[in-house]
C-alpha cells in the first residue's frame, strides 16, 4: 500500500523577501489536504506571509483541499499577508465561483502574473 500523504507534495521558491510561490504536486483530496494546510501553513510561519498557491501540477482538487485553501488564506492574513492561486484547474475553479471565494483569493493565470506583495 502506498503512502498518499506523500503522494502530495509541495516546492518552494522565495522571490522576494515575504513572498513564497509554493507549487502543489499531486491531487489535493481529503486524504492530502492535511499536506497542502501544514506545508503552507509552515511557509506563512517562517516568514513568508505573501503566498501563492501554483496548482498547475494538481490534478484533482474536491472540497478538502477547498477547506485546506480557506484555512491557508486566514493564516496568511492573520500574518499581514494574503493568499492567492495560479493556475487553477476547472473544477476547483467551478468551486471557487460557486462558493464565492473567487471574490476573497486573486486567481491568476500563473504564478508569474501575480503583482509585487
Amino acid at each position: 500500500m502506498t503512502d498518499v500523504a506523500h503522494a502530495l507534495r509541495l516546492t518552494v521558491q522565495h522571490p522576494r523577501p515575504g513572498l513564497a510561490i509554493a507549487t502543489v504536486h499531486g491531487n489535493v483530496d481529503v486524504q492530502t489536504a492535511p499536506v497542502l494546510r501544514s506545508g503552507a501553513l509552515e511557509i506563512i510561519e517562517q516568514g513568508h506571509p505573501c503566498l501563492t498557491l501554483d496548482m498547475a501540477e494538481v490534478g484533482f482538487c474536491d472540497s478538502a483541499g477547498l477547506s485546506a485553501i480557506i484555512v491557508i488564506w486566514h493564516a496568511a492574513r492573520e500574518a499581514g499577508g494574503s493568499l492567492s492561486l495560479a493556475a487553477v484547474p476547472d473544477r476547483l475553479m467551478r468551486m471557487l465561483r460557486m462558493t464565492g471565494i473567487d471574490s476573497l483569493l486573486p486567481v491568476h493565470a500563473t504564478a508569474a502574473d501575480r503583482p509585487p506583495p
